[in-house]
């Protein structure tokens, strides 16, 4: 039962965030809802790119390479770092943040709960939720202090 559990947060937990983000954002003023998605459409590429990059200059092995174990996910042998799974729902939830922070704190229980399934599923090691996490909320920020400079959004 709880194999069951931590195999469904890791695998699909994730989607209850785009979920929450696509309700959420139907639901807001259009003059609310033009800066969210400006900001989304700019944020959501360009941290997964800061990602990709991440990746070439940390490599961290999967746990169930290293530890030489079956995960209770199948998944291939490449770098663990950081968890895309987390990254998407940390990036939902820190863009959020900037909207409404009640749904935002959702959003990161949601994230918390999906990274740190993924880890207990074997598949990450904490610092690989960690980072997904650091770069959503810092790249994010970067974001959003540009857009501001430059009056994109208010």
């Amino acid at each position: 039962m709880l194999n069951s559990l931590i195999i469904f947060a890791a695998k699909y937990l994730y989607l209850f965030a785009v979920g929450i983000y696509a309700v959420y954002f139907f639901s807001i003023s259009n003059s609310r809802k033009k800066g969210l998605a400006i900001l989304t459409i700019v944020a959501l590429p360009c941290i997964y790119l800061v990602s990709k990059a991440a990746a070439h200059v940390y490599f961290d092995p999967r746990p169930f390479v290293v530890n030489n174990f079956v995960p209770l996910i199948p998944h291939a042998a490449d770098n663990g770092f950081p968890s895309d799974h987390t990254l998407l729902t940390g990036a939902i939830a820190s863009v959020v943040w900037l909207y409404n922070k009640k749904i935002s704190a959702i959003l990161w229980l949601i994230a918390l709960i999906v990274g740190t399934s993924r880890v207990l599923a074997g598949i990450h090691h904490p610092v690989d939720i960690v980072g997904a996490i650091v770069i959503s909320i810092i790249i994010t920020a970067v974001i959003n202090v540009t857009l501001k400079r430059q009056k994109i959004i208010l």
